[in-house]
């Protein structure tokens, strides 16, 4: 069974209650991953989720502490939060760069997933910020350099453009609506598998020895609805990705 980290997908809201002349702030916690979690745990797959807050202390480093893992997915987390740790961002120290070593990692072997959202790609006024770092190299798109975000209220349609990939088989009948997604474009050695509204939705990419995949929309809401996630198609298509980025090589 492959081994899966999920990164990101979570964050921490501060709100202020204004009641007459009185006012009070309340703090809360979020994830966005539960839904998408939960369907790969359907397909037989378990993710490790390493919220936001804790990404730039403990997410792996180096190619050795990766290989703890045969996929790792990377969801609304920025770039800043894997390059100023607080060795670089408190103490000004030196230390290893972990986007390097995802490079490193995948090219030798690993499976690595973006997932869309708005601190994904290069996201809300491009504070994702991943078009320039170490692994625009081994993803399958290329990234806009500003804002990248394409909402959709109305809905964006999906449709499966590579029906025999192996990901394209899992996909079962019509799929519900998206509401946005992060506008990329396919690299000449990727495969298209999926679009939304004639934009890459899935692309898939064989780098070196491990694989890169992209899911440009949320796995969870508020681009990806509640309908999407219900849809019969999702656990099958979440665990084609995952076994997909997974898979046993030889090459």
């Amino acid at each position: 069974m492959a081994r899966v980290l999920l990164a990101g997908e979570s964050w921490i809201s501060q709100s202020t209650h204004y009641k007459g002349f009185d006012s009070f702030s309340s703090t809360t916690f979020e994830t966005g991953a539960d839904e998408f979690i939960a369907a790969a745990a359907s397909q037989g797959i378990e993710v490790e989720q390493m919220y936001g807050h804790d990404v730039p202390a403990r997410f792996p480093r180096t190619v050795e502490a990766l290989s703890a893992y045969d996929v790792v997915i990377l969801s609304d987390i920025g770039y800043n939060s894997f390059v100023l740790p607080n060795e670089v961002w408190i103490k000004g120290q030196c230390t290893d760069n972990p986007l390097l070593a995802l490079v490193e990692w995948t090219r030798a072997g690993g499976g690595l997933m973006m997932a869309g959202g708005y601190l994904s790609f290069q996201g809300f006024q491009a504070r994702a910020n991943f078009a320039r770092s170490p692994i625009a190299d081994v993803l399958p798109v290329d990234m806009l350099t500003s804002d990248d975000r394409a909402g959709s209220p109305q809905g964006a349609t999906c449709r499966v453009v590579a029906p025999d990939h192996e990901v394209a088989a899992a996909w079962t009948g019509e799929a519900p609506q998206l509401l946005g997604y992060n506008v990329v474009t396919a690299k000449p050695d990727a495969q298209v598998v999926a679009t939304v509204d004639d934009d890459v939705l899935i692309a898939t990419r064989e780098v070196g020895k491990g694989r890169s995949l992209v899911w440009t929309s949320d796995i969870g809401p508020h681009w990806c609805p509640t309908e999407f996630l219900e849809w019969e198609g999702f656990a099958p298509l979440v665990g084609a990705m995952l076994s997909w980025l997974g898979a046993e090589r030889t090459s």
